[in-house]
C-alpha cells in the first residue's frame, strides 16, 4: 500500500492503495453484517437518538466490529461512524473512513430486509472507495473509482458471512425521450422537493426502497436516478456515492456541482443530492 503524508493532513491512499484494501475492508463489513443479522429483532433495545431517529444494539454491534477491524487494519486512518460522531475531528482534509454501520435502522426494526452497512473510504474530500452490504438480502455492491464497481454474492456460515460470485455492474444510459424511466424513492423520508423533481420529468416509475439499496439500483443499471434533495448525512451517501461513480455514474448536488465530504462545516450533513445513472444529464 502506498502512503502519502501531506504535511499535517492524514495519509493519502489513492486508488491503487485503495484497489488493495478492498479485500480487507469487504471482510470489516461482512462481520458487521454478521453482527446485526445475530440481533434478535423480536426482543431488542431500541432507544431513540437527538434528532428522533432510532438506534438498536444491532446499530452498536456492528459499529464496534467496524471499529475494532479498522483500528487493526488501517490505525493512522481516522474513522467518522454515526455511532460514534462525538470523537469526529474534521476537517479531514487527507483520507478517512466514512461509517455507517446499520443504514435503515427503520426497516430494520420494521422486520424488512432494507437495511445495509455502509463503508467508504473519502480521499480529498471525495469518496474513492465504496462498499455497501445487504446482509438481510445476501448481497454486497462495492467499487473504486476509476477501477469499476462489482456485486457479489454472500454465503452465510454458522460464525461469519463470505462473499462469492463476483460480477461487474454497471449503470446504464438514460432512455430516450418518451419512454419510462425509473426513479428511487425512500420509503421513510419522502420530501415535496424530490416528488417535485420526479414529476418534472414525465414517464418516471417510482421504485420505493429503504436504505442504501437506493444506490445499488443506480449503479447496477436498474434505477435510472436517486434524487433526494432534503438534508441527509455524509455517512448515508459516501459509500453509495463511490459505487455509482465507480459504475459510470455520478453524484451531484442540486445544481450538478460536485458534492465535498469530511469539511464537516455544517454538522456533516448534505442539503442534497442527486445519483444520475447518466452522467450527462448531471447538467
Amino acid at each position: 500500500m502506498r502512503l502519502t503524508d501531506d504535511q499535517a493532513m492524514s495519509p493519502l491512499i489513492d486508488a491503487d492503495a485503495a484497489a488493495a484494501l478492498l479485500e480487507p475492508l469487504t471482510r470489516c463489513v461482512e462481520r458487521a453484517g454478521a453482527a446485526i443479522l445475530a440481533v434478535d429483532r423480536t426482543d431488542m433495545r431500541v432507544a431513540g437518538k437527538v434528532d428522533g431517529s432510532p438506534v438498536t444494539e444491532a446499530d452498536l454491534a456492528a459499529d464496534r466490529v467496524l471499529a475494532e477491524g479498522l483500528a487493526q487494519l488501517l490505525p493512522e486512518i481516522p474513522a467518522v461512524s454515526e455511532e460514534r460522531l462525538d470523537r469526529a475531528k474534521p476537517p479531514h482534509r487527507g483520507s478517512f473512513l466514512l461509517l455507517d454501520p446499520l443504514d435503515g435502522t427503520r426497516e430494520f426494526v420494521a422486520g424488512r430486509s432494507e437495511f445495509t452497512v455502509n463503508l467508504a473510504l473519502v480521499t480529498g474530500g471525495a469518496p474513492l472507495l465504496g462498499i455497501i452490504a445487504a446482509p438481510a438480502l445476501g448481497s454486497i455492491w462495492r467499487g473504486v473509482v476509476g477501477r469499476g464497481a462489482e456485486r457479489l454474492s454472500m454465503s452465510h456460515r454458522p460464525a461469519e458471512t463470505r462473499s462469492v460470485k463476483a460480477a461487474p455492474i454497471h449503470t446504464r444510459p438514460f432512455p430516450p425521450a418518451g419512454q419510462p424511466w425509473t426513479a428511487a424513492v425512500s420509503r421513510s423520508h419522502g420530501d415535496p422537493r424530490t416528488s417535485a423533481f420526479i414529476d418534472a420529468r414525465p414517464g418516471a416509475i417510482r421504485r420505493t426502497l429503504g436504505s442504501a439499496i437506493k444506490f445499488t439500483g443506480v449503479a447496477e443499471g436498474t434505477i435510472d436516478i436517486y434524487p433526494r434533495l432534503a438534508p441527509t448525512h455524509e455517512w448515508d451517501v459516501a459509500a453509495g456515492h463511490a459505487i455509482v461513480t465507480a459504475a459510470g455514474g455520478r453524484v451531484t448536488d442540486a445544481f450538478g456541482n460536485d458534492l465535498q465530504f469530511g469539511m464537516a462545516t455544517n454538522d456533516f450533513i448534505i442539503p442534497a443530492f442527486i445519483a444520475w445513472g447518466d452522467p450527462s444529464l448531471a447538467r
